[in-house]
């Protein structure tokens, strides 16, 4: 008896959220479970690869949305904790993509983290020869505050608990990557 009476509840509350979009991610250079490019490998520690960042785009921010970041994580690298390839943080709600090796071009504000090869900016894929390919995690973050204390020397790490700890929603993009 109690449950018919909920009944309409319930149907209100999955309509209203089966209209609600959520934030996505695209890319014309990498797709969800598919293999990055040489253009996306690594130009250094035994790669040879373009090292270049693939183009991103993403919709359907939610509500109380006031920046943007992004990450390229690889929670297969050896190291017991992964491997940062890419931190940009403090993007402005007015940009809603990035180019392809986008990196000198940011926009105003907006600031690349020091990446686990000990720089800031885009460190594209290397991971060991022989290991199985590894997961590259592209993923933009909506953001509840307009900047982080972010500098260019700030790890991997540390933008990751700025992020979880300011996230609204994010998305991402699992490409691979082997040699």
């Amino acid at each position: 008896m109690k449950l018919k009476a909920l009944a309409p509840a319930i149907t209100l509350i999955m309509a209203a959220s089966g209209h609600a979009a959520s934030l996505s991610l695209s890319s014309p250079d990498i797709a969800d479970q598919r293999p990055l490019t040489h253009l996306q490998e690594f130009n250094s520690f035994g790669c040879n690869g373009g090292n270049t960042s693939p183009a991103l785009a993403w919709t359907n921010a939610p509500a109380g949305t006031k920046s943007y970041a992004i990450t390229v994580y690889d929670p297969d690298a050896p190291t017991g904790s992964g491997w940062w390839h890419w931190t940009l943080v403090n993007l402005p709600t007015t940009v809603n993509s990035v180019p392809a090796n986008v990196g000198a071009n940011l926009p105003a504000g907006a600031v690349q983290g020091r990446t686990d090869y000990g720089q800031p900016g885009f460190g594209g894929a290397c991971p060991p020869v022989g290991d199985a390919p590894h997961r590259y995690q592209f993923t933009v973050w909506a953001l509840k505050v307009d900047k982080l204390p972010i500098n260019n020397q700030s790890s991997g790490a540390l933008v990751g608990y700025m992020l979880n700890a300011n996230s609204l929603a994010k998305a991402t993009i699992t490409a691979s990557y082997g040699r």
